[in-house]
């Protein structure tokens, strides 16, 4: 203690201070020497997201106006029974794929994801078909959630011009993004907190009106009774709702192309996806059930897509909560940003991916001092405005067939999720590697990803059941519900022919992690 309390001549005159000295300049030497090899270890995409951050991801590009709104649509349509199996059997496809996009993002964690997958399990032409796909659809779901920014602002400033609403969020989404991978994990983390917290308390009040608590007299099952329900359009209307369905689980793929910026995928990935899952098909069910028991499905509003009118509002104004229709719309609001959000990143991502692997200009493929890559994020905005000005111009024709391009997209790279994972877990197989020594394994493979491939093509083939009509086929429709189709082909047939590529043999498969996005161990 004495030692410790004289001053800096006494310490230098110690016999032994040269030696603590060395110790302590060899530590700081050591520290530094960490910090830059932390910094400069990985050049590329900065691995900052945590579980957390994953989660809320993938919860924040699925709940939203499928949610919101959508949801009184499908119990209008098919009535509370036939919403409830609807959404619950898109429920189970979607737990099929992202158990197999999770087997494969913990094996091999890239921000190409789906795209990396279907060239390296597949072939190089499928895989650049599915990236540029499932770019394009996003860049374009981007210009949709501008669009649908100036009509919710609207309802609280009706005399403003919207492209204003837009040019905010557009520059809010960009600037989340053009930040870091971390300030966008934030960003997407309390936006998603946002919607979680609404939809729980939602479930809360509606229980409570169902026994009775809150909003009068408990309906009982009274309104799973109504006339027709709880079946309503036989099977036809099933089946529409199906398909509406599958639109509102579209973004839980989001954690795939988050992989490649996770900070333990190995671990994330896998806890995430469960996690998410079970949350969203507890969320959705949950909240159908709810308001099939509390609005009978007869009710005109029910199919609305006015936030006044939404199925949450609706409840939420029976229990007697004053300014429903406001709350509702900010966190709509909210919805909607996070969407645009996540979809400028997962796009942003899948651009890089490709400019890395040859597949798009080279440009593209640079990052700045935070990691990010910003010619593809500048690109991805351009892209994403462009087709936003295009809802101006000529009543709005090419923006309608531009959002049918992509509309087809979400499930074609489901698709290829199914694909990629059967023959990935072939090909490792094949190569003489247990599956035990697989950070995670998907359940019931090879059954599976083969039930939500056939589910997948139900979907996709089911899109224009409506062109179908009594007075003939509305070829318009019909050809808007599959233009998507072609696009894909078309990529993947012009890259086949120019690069001469050929599907993979199982045992050729490479299971390696690209160069570009090796994940730490």
């Amino acid at each position: 203690m004495l030692f410790i309390s004289k001053g800096r001549s006494d310490r230098a005159n110690y016999p032994g201070w040269p030696f603590f000295v060395s110790i302590a300049q060899r530590t700081k030497e050591t520290e530094r020497g960490k910090k830059v090899s932390n910094n400069t270890k990985r050049p590329g995409l900065r691995r900052e997201l945590k579980a957390r951050h994953l989660g809320m991801i993938s919860l924040g590009g699925t709940i939203g106006t499928g949610l919101f709104l959508a949801s009184g649509g499908a119990i209008s349509s098919a009535g509370p029974g036939g919403a409830l199996l609807a959404y619950a059997l898109i429920g189970c496809m979607v737990f099929f794929l992202m158990t197999s996009l999770a087997e494969m993002a913990a094996f091999m964690p890239v921000s190409g994801s789906f795209s990396t997958y279907g060239s390296r399990f597949v072939d190089e032409s499928f895989g650049f078909a599915l990236g540029w796909n499932y770019w394009f659809n996003w860049a374009i779901t981007i210009a949709a959630e501008l669009v649908a920014v100036t009509l919710i602002m609207g309802f609280w400033f009706p005399d403003t011009p919207s492209w204003i609403w837009s040019a905010i969020s557009l520059i809010i989404m960009f600037l989340l993004n053009y930040i870091s991978v971390k300030g966008f994990g934030e960003s997407e983390y309390w936006f998603a907190l946002i919607k979680v917290v609404t939809v729980i308390i939602f479930i809360i009040v509606g229980l409570l009106m169902i026994i009775g608590i809150l909003g009068g007299d408990s309906p009982g099952f009274s309104n799973f009774t109504v006339e027709d329900a709880p079946f309503n359009g036989g099977f036809l209307a099933l089946i529409g709702v199906f398909m509406a369905a599958g639109f509102s689980f579209q973004g839980t793929e989001l954690l795939g192309a988050a992989a490649g910026e996770a900070d333990n995928p190995r671990k994330s990935i896998p806890k995430a996806i469960r996690s998410v899952f079970w949350r969203i098909l507890l969320f959705y069910i949950l909240a159908i059930f709810i308001i099939g028991m509390l609005i009978p499905y007869t009710t005109e509003s029910l199919a609305s897509d006015d936030v006044r009118l939404s199925p949450f509002t609706l409840v939420f104004e029976k229990a007697g909560i004053a300014f429903a229709a406001s709350v509702m719309n900010a966190v709509i609001l909210t919805a909607v940003l996070s969407a645009g959000n996540s979809g400028m990143y997962a796009s942003t991502r899948m651009l890089w991916n490709l400019a890395k692997e040859g597949k798009a200009p080279a440009f593209l493929g640079k990052l700045n001092k935070n990691g990010v890559p910003v010619n593809a994020l500048i690109a991805t905005a351009a892209v994403g405005c462009v087709a936003f000005l295009t809802s101006f111009f000529g009543n709005g024709v090419v923006y309608t067939w531009l959002l049918n391009v992509s509309g087809m997209a979400g499930f074609i790279v489901w698709v290829g999720i199914a694909v990629s994972h059967y023959r990935f877990r072939k090909a490792y197989i094949a190569q003489g590697n247990d599956i035990k020594d697989l950070p995670y394994t998907a359940k019931f493979y090879p059954a599976a990803p083969i039930l939500a491939f056939v589910l997948c093509i139900i979907v996709i083939v089911g899109q224009s059941f409506s062109a179908f009509t009594a007075d003939g086929i509305e070829w318009g429709t019909l050809i808007a519900s599959y233009i998507g189709i072609p696009v894909f082909l078309l990529c993947w047939i012009i890259f086949k022919v120019k690069k001469k590529t050929k599907v993979h043999k199982l045992e050729e498969v490479d299971l390696t992690t690209p160069a570009h996005e090796t994940a730490p161990e």
